[in-house]
């Protein structure tokens, strides 16, 4: 049945507050020119002070190349869950135990002793519970905030996101801060052998399997990526210039944004959501991109549509459409899985947010509003992948990504594989896999590469002095 002048008329204004959703293939690549100039700034020692994006250096030389062996302990800390997990791995076969463990709200806004101290708990239990008492094993630590790494093992915190906020940590060690909580708890013997991010896991762990994995991406309550990078490219370096001449960068391109360059893309609502995060105007790409604010983003639009009168008529000032930070990101995956015009999805959010008396056509503008903030965050990630696509110009490449956000939306795949192939450069091949257990599969091959590193090192200082 065709729209009424009336539901016309409304339909236009709705427009008028969602259009700065959508924006034009010019200005993604727009975009991406500005970011790519921010990787250079993050690169180059005489600007990386002054850049937003720190392009940090990952210590991290080479992929899996599939003669990794051992026994390996990994830790995950990048949420409110932390794991713990072990790790045999045998070529090309990984076999994974592990044990996830709640960080309490308290912990997250406590001290660094308090976060290290349960860290060094739940640890005890679980090498109690494997059987690991006495036994020295290598372990790999996926830690996914912004780290300014040292060397593989030594990793200072720049600074705390995703709602974290513990004091006496940042510009401090992270693997010594294990280390001291561990000897106070148990006196219990760990090499940690490489500190990661989560991005850095998930390349990993696909690489293991396909070697043209280069670039790893997270899409979950954050968002960042790494990649492979030229050795010669990286001026920020100071190591030894020797084989392989590559090394892994964590972008921590979250922070994209944070000068002031993407002020033309932010609406109104990025704006509001900005100003009452615990981090005001930081991390300003991944606030329109990651889990953690999607869904605050749409309930924000949601609420200025029903002040405005085109939504929800008549709708209860108390329900939780109106509390900040009700609006799940999940909802939004759900209400985009429904496809027909019964809405059960939808409807069932919007009765958990104690809205009544909604019509279809309520149901509708809700789903319209998620599908347009979910794609202008998979257009972005698709924008920042093209631009290393394009710096890497290789004929084939292959994308491993992990988090929530991609792996339970049901539109992110997809909306992702059209907006990179339009924003690439034409003839170059790529492929987004969805990668198992970065951060912990991934934290051990990291480990395991590095110790398979120190043998060659090792093998070859023992032919020199014997030759």
């Amino acid at each position: 049945m065709p729209a009424t002048p009336d539901q016309l008329q409304k339909y236009e204004k709705i427009e008028a507050f969602v259009k700065g959703f959508k924006l034009s293939s010019h200005t993604y690549k727009k975009i991406m020119s500005l970011l790519n100039e921010e990787m250079n700034n993050g690169l180059h020692k005489h600007t990386n002070h002054s850049a937003d994006i720190k392009m940090f250096p990952t210590f991290v030389r080479s992929l899996p190349d599939g003669t990794e062996k051992g026994q390996f302990l990994a830790l995950d800390l990048g949420g409110t869950n932390f794991r713990v997990l072990l790790v045999k791995i045998d070529g090309r076969d990984v076999d994974i135990q592990s044990r996830t463990y709640l960080i309490p709200q308290r912990v997250m806004l406590g001290t660094g002793t308090q976060l290290f101290d349960h860290i060094a708990d739940c640890i005890i239990k679980f090498t109690q519970q494997h059987n690991l008492r006495g036994i020295k094993l290598p372990l790999g630590f996926t830690f996914s905030f912004p780290c300014k790494q040292e060397d593989l093992n030594q990793a200072r915190l720049s600074k705390w996101t995703k709602g974290f906020r513990c004091e006496g940590v940042v510009g401090e060690d992270i693997c010594k801060l294990l280390h001291e909580a561990l000897k106070r708890k148990s006196n219990m013997d760990v090499e940690v052998v490489a500190i990661v991010n989560d991005a850095v896991g998930t390349l990993m762990s696909a690489a293991h399997n396909d070697r043209d994995c280069e670039i790893g991406i997270i899409l979950g309550t954050g968002c960042n990526a790494c990649y492979m990078e030229n050795l010669k490219n990286v001026g920020v370096w100071e190591g030894e210039y020797d084989h392989p001449d590559q090394m892994l960068i964590n972008t921590e391109w979250g922070a994209f944004g944070d000068n002031g360059c993407l002020d033309f893309v932010r609406t109104e609502y990025d704006r509001e959501l900005d100003n009452f995060s615990i981090n005001p105007g930081k991390q300003l790409m991944e606030k329109m991109i990651a889990g953690m604010y999607m869904g605050e983003i749409v309930r924000l639009v949601l609420e200025r549509l029903t002040m405005e009168g085109l939504l929800f008529q008549g709708i209860d000032r108390e329900c939780e459409l109106f509390v900040r930070g009700r609006f799940y990101t999940k909802y939004v995956s759900e209400v985009e899985s429904d496809h027909d015009e019964f809405f059960r999805n939808t409807k069932q959010v919007l009765d958990e947010l104690g809205i009544q008396n909604y019509t279809s056509e309520d149901c509708k503008v809700v789903k319209y509003v998620c599908t347009l903030i979910s794609a202008r965050a998979a257009f972005l990630a698709s924008a920042g992948l093209a631009t290393l696509i394009n710096r890497l110009n290789k004929p084939s490449i292959t994308i491993a990504v992990d988090g929530s956000l991609y792996r339970f939306h049901p539109r992110f795949h997809n909306l992702m594989q059209l907006k990179i192939h339009e924003l690439v450069r034409p003839g170059l091949r790529f492929k987004l896999t969805l990668s198992h257990d970065g951060s912990g599969k991934g934290a051990a091959l990291v480990a395991a590469v590095a110790l398979r590193l120190r043998e060659m090192k090792k093998e070859d200082q023992e032919n020199v002095a014997n030759a």
